[in-house]
């Protein structure tokens, strides 16, 4: 498996586009340029569809209209917007099904072939009038360039800092096998899926069933381990598309090219999400915590996921300060049953590893080496238990001052 360009036009057959049609009049521009807020992905045919959604009772309509509409396994594209969430607002059943449909006018396909996304303000009509009007432009500009790609991943940033997107090429029966996707996600980001839209596309030959077996064996392991503020949005989408383009026999077993097939999507999906708890709410920095020989995985990824989701944790990422005493608070009301003095804490980064705790008490160590440590733009915690074989990985970021400063005024 190897790293190509192209996010999710890398596979054969998916053609993109993302412009700006002003949902939200006051976005600020990025990158010297205003804000695209809509966009289109689009498959030459019929595709494979699987996906998972928000475990907040409250849903936004999109989440029940894309359920609906891959209900039968079966998707050809993706319609979504940034700038308004479209939940908990009035007309928003209405709204999602008219943007489906006005993609379906300008593509000859039927609204039920889309699934519709939306992320932004929670509360707000959504403004459909100009996602309306451009949806002719939009899917004018539909492309297999890898610059397409870049324009729908830009399309469905909110307070994202960076663009997400990754592609992978892999082998399976004999076909080249190519997988990408793209993700929005910054903030009210918690495990059980973040505040996310994440769309995946592969020109692999796979049935529904298994697809849908691969993206519930991998997005726990993955979206689900990342947590930024707690909160668990109304919006959050992953989708994974198949159109069979690869011309590989197609997958209806969990056999061999499952598996390969499993490790390019786990690739994928771990990429996009330690990219965006790196890109969490004004984070200085990617927080990782991997804990190791627990009694199993759930165990090692209930510690882990206590860790990084510990507001007093993440205020010391932020400060640089080795307080280790905090990590084994976090796993203590994790729920998770351990015998602290079990416990080994490392600190570890690009500039080197501390060793802070052996057997649940105090190491002596270099504060000024600890404060190297924890200043770098990714830090390890790393945790080690003496129970089995049990090892699990959680993302997280530090917790800043502009986090209160982004959440503070959002609306507006």
């Amino acid at each position: 498996m190897k790293e190509i360009s192209g996010g999710v036009v890398a596979a054969k057959g998916f053609r993109a586009a993302g412009i700006r049609v002003g949902v939200k009049a006051t976005a600020l521009p990025m990158d010297g340029q205003a804000k695209k807020d809509l966009m289109l992905l689009l498959s030459d045919r019929r595709c494979a569809a699987a996906g998972m959604f928000t475990t907040n009772q409250v849903k936004a309509a999109p989440v029940y209209v894309t359920k609906d509409h891959i209900a039968d396994g079966a998707c050809w594209g993706v319609i979504a917007n940034s700038g308004n969430a479209n939940a908990c607002a009035p007309n928003s059943k209405l709204h999602a099904l008219e943007m489906c449909e006005a993609a379906a006018e300008e593509t000859g396909l039927e609204a039920k072939d889309f699934a519709v996304a939306s992320t932004g303000v929670i509360g707000q009509e959504l403004n459909i009038a100009p996602i309306l009007k451009g949806m002719p432009t939009l899917a004018g500009r539909l492309s297999r360039e890898t610059q397409a790609s870049d324009d729908a991943a830009r399309s469905i940033m909110t307070t994202d800092t960076v663009k997400k997107e990754i592609a992978f090429e892999t082998e399976i029966g004999g076909k080249t096998v190519r997988i990408g996707g793209i993700a929005k996600g910054s903030g009210m980001i918690h495990p059980n899926m973040g505040t996310m839209l994440s769309f995946v596309t592969t020109d692999c030959a796979i049935t529904p069933m298994m697809l849908n077996e691969l993206v519930h064996e991998v997005v726990p392991r993955t979206f689900n381990r990342v947590t930024v503020d707690g909160d668990t949005s109304t919006n959050d989408t992953f989708l994974v598309l198949a159109n069979g383009a690869a011309e590989n026999k197609l997958i209806d077993w969990k056999g061999p090219d499952y598996e390969t097939l499993k490790e390019a999507l786990m690739a994928v999906c771990t990429y996009l999400a330690r990219k965006m708890a790196a890109d969490g709410e004004g984070a200085s920095r990617l927080v990782t915590c991997t804990v190791h020989g627990a009694e199993n995985e759930a165990k090692a990824e209930r510690l882990s996921r206590s860790v990084v989701g510990s507001s007093l944790v993440k205020a010391a990422m932020f400060g640089a300060d080795a307080n280790w005493g905090r990590v084994l608070c976090a796993m203590g009301y994790s729920g998770a049953q351990f015998d602290p003095e079990t416990v080994d804490v490392t600190f570890r980064s690009q500039a080197g590893e501390v060793a802070v705790c052996a057997l649940g008490s105090a190491l002596d160590f270099d504060e000024d080496l600890a404060k190297q440590v924890l200043s770098q733009d990714e830090v390890v915690i790393d945790v080690k238990l003496r129970e089995g074989e049990g090892q699990a990985t959680c993302w997280g970021c530090d917790l800043t001052y502009d986090y209160v400063k982004i959440n503070g005024d959002y609306r507006s």
